[in-house]
């Protein structure tokens, strides 16, 4: 596509949750040196909340990365299961061979043993859980029955919730008090503020391979603030659309009216954005300047 035009190894603005592209601003550094303190102190449960697209599986995965040998971690991506289910995927990531049959008390017994023989090689156990505002009540419940295990020392297994804010109301529930009074940890991930977008864009694209000055004018950064509110996910989709129109017209930046045409293609931009598109609307469309990419 594109990425030779700019000289790129690779496309600087995916979507997918690559620790190689993980940029430490100062919210996301922040998140991760919490989650690192919380981890290893041994507390049971940890909560990292933050609106959509604003980097939560990211920060998961290069928590996970950055544990080191002493951790042995499990990941449920999708936890809208009940509870026999959570038990089950745990199992199945903790290597646990179990009958297809076995119930939810042989499940839990097989999984306290393996947790008391990781203890014994002097190795943490940490769980965490994407999506956790998706988790069942009773689910949670359970999680935090898991947490009651523990040695004279320190506990058998430590939760992460990664969740959208709805978490937290799921949390003041009255039925499940107990656990929310067990989070000691929680940080809230933020969008990106006008100065860490521009860092940002040029991280992604030193990582990707830039040499360059400056690829992303300074009208296209503040394109990109303005219809994102600093939401990464969102300012990957509409930079990578940005440099798209930028290599179809054969050009070597990315200017305003490149974003501009980017945000009017994107579902999600601010709502109050769409005042400053009229006012600087671009000639054509992302699918016209998508047609001449194809067209070269």
């Amino acid at each position: 596509m594109y990425a030779a035009h700019f000289g790129l190894r690779e496309l600087p603005f995916g979507i997918t949750p690559d620790t190689s592209f993980f940029f430490g601003s100062p919210g996301s550094q922040e998140a991760l040196n919490t989650l690192l303190v919380a981890a290893r102190g041994g507390e049971g449960f940890i909560k990292i909340t933050g609106e959509v697209g604003t980097g939560k599986t990211l920060l998961c995965r290069k928590f996970m990365a950055t544990l080191g040998e002493g951790f042995v971690t499990a990941y449920i991506p999708n936890p809208y299961l009940e509870p026999r289910t959570l038990m089950l995927a745990l199992a199945d990531e903790l290597e646990l061979k179990l009958e297809r049959e076995a119930d939810q008390h042989q499940v839990l017994k097989a999984i306290t043993q393996r947790l008391l023989e990781l203890a014994a090689q002097d190795k943490r156990v940490v769980l965490c859980l994407d999506e956790a505002q998706a988790i069942p009540v009773e689910s949670l419940e359970a999680l935090r029955l898991l947490t009651n295990l523990e040695t004279e020392k320190r506990k058998l297994l430590q939760i992460v919730l990664f969740g959208q804010p709805e978490l937290n109301r799921k949390l003041e529930l009255e039925s499940i008090r107990q656990l929310a009074q067990r989070i000691t940890f929680h940080y809230h991930l933020g969008p990106l503020s006008r100065d860490d977008l521009d860092y940002y864009v040029a991280h992604r694209l030193r990582v990707a391979g830039f040499t360059g000055a400056r690829l992303f004018t300074r009208a296209a950064i503040r394109g990109l603030y303005k219809a994102s509110g600093g939401v990464p996910r969102l300012v990957n989709i509409m930079a990578h659309k940005a440099m798209m129109l930028s290599y179809g017209q054969g050009k070597q930046q990315v200017a305003g009216s490149h974003v501009t045409t980017a945000a009017r293609d994107t579902i999600g931009v601010r709502r109050d954005i769409w005042t400053w598109l009229a006012a600087g609307a671009a000639a054509f469309s992302v699918a016209a300047g998508l047609a001449w990419v194809v067209a070269r």
